[in-house]
């Protein structure tokens, strides 16, 4: 009877879900941006019951300082705070499984999403839509970071027939029981607009302001954008696998051209074939064919290996609740 009772709590647990905004924001070193963040999204929600969840990634400097003393003035704020780092989209996670209203706003902790944007946001949340993102014209960003978020929205509209994908963002609002679709162990190097396509294809768009960064500078440098895109690449599509495949059926059309090549010059023009050029030519094509698949095959076979292992998606250390 219990465990009925337990069964029918989760399942119907996101019909409960008060109506309200569950604003969701991962920290990463962010202490001298919280207090006004924090102020800036009371003040714009206002007319609406809401929470703003904060969740510490392992930040390592006075960041759960500061949110353990928001928290303790301000009864809308929680706090998590992360064992390890498990990267943004792992701090994301936990914060929306974490939401106890009906709509989930998130943003980043860098002020560059502005708080007063939301209600924008929540207005285009109508029916028949389920995730709206919150996208601008201007995108106050470095090149390599405007570069890199490019070729990840590329990447989703292509290779997931996510359509949406090319102006999906970090400032985003969504129904809460979304995360109905994956709430279970997910493993590590996660990718919540990724999980967002598993539950709904509703999505939909908003203009909204994007303002300069005034504390800091941006964590994301290029080699975690290129390692977030392989980790995408390889963690929600065959796509790889099917390049590699085709990789292959070159590989084997060029050695059967030099093949030719090398049986039939002689036997048409009587000339001597070039041994050793010709042999060292065809094993290096041949070997990095072979790693380069190889590579990718590694990919693959790492992330079922953490998966076998359980390796948690995030683990939270303590909370201010």
């Amino acid at each position: 009877m219990l465990h009925f009772e337990l069964l029918e709590a989760r399942y119907d647990g996101f019909m409960l879900l008060s109506k309200g905004l569950s604003v969701v924001v991962p920290v990463y070193r962010s202490e001298q941006t919280l207090k006004e963040l924090v102020s800036r999204i009371s003040s714009a929600l206002q007319k609406h019951d809401f929470e703003i969840i904060l969740v510490d990634d392992a930040s390592g400097d006075g960041s759960w300082h500061e949110i353990s003393s928001l928290a303790k003035e301000n009864l809308n704020v929680l706090g998590i705070r992360l064992g390890r780092n498990s990267g943004q989209h792992g701090a994301l996670l936990a914060g929306v499984r974490t939401a106890k209203f009906e709509t989930t706003v998130t943003l980043d902790d860098d002020l560059q999403n502005p708080p007063e944007e939301i209600e924008k946001l929540i207005s285009s949340l109508k029916p028949g839509v389920d995730v709206v993102y919150g996208v601008s014209g201007e995108v106050k960003q470095n090149f390599y970071r405007r570069l890199g978020s490019n070729l990840v929205r590329k990447f989703f509209s292509s290779a997931l027939g996510f359509d949406s994908a090319v102006a999906m963002s970090s400032f985003r609002a969504f129904r809460t029981n979304l995360r109905e679709g994956f709430n279970t162990q997910l493993g590590p190097n996660i990718s919540l607009d990724a999980l967002l396509t598993w539950s709904t294809t509703r999505f939909a768009i908003a203009e909204v302001r994007h303002d300069l960064r005034k504390i800091g500078k941006s964590h994301y440098t290029f080699r975690k954008l290129v390692r977030f895109m392989i980790d995408m690449t390889t963690g929600y599509s065959a796509l790889p696998l099917r390049l590699a495949s085709a990789l292959g059926f070159l590989a084997i059309a060029f050695g059967a051209v030099l093949l030719a090549c090398v049986i039939g010059r002689p036997i048409l023009t009587g000339e001597r074939v070039q041994g050793f050029p010709m042999l060292a030519s065809t094993i290096i094509i041949f070997s990095g064919v072979q790693i380069f698949l190889l590579g990718i095959l590694g990919e693959y076979i790492g992330r079922m290996h953490f998966r076998v292992m359980n390796k948690p998606t995030y683990m939270i250390a303590e909370s201010t609740n």
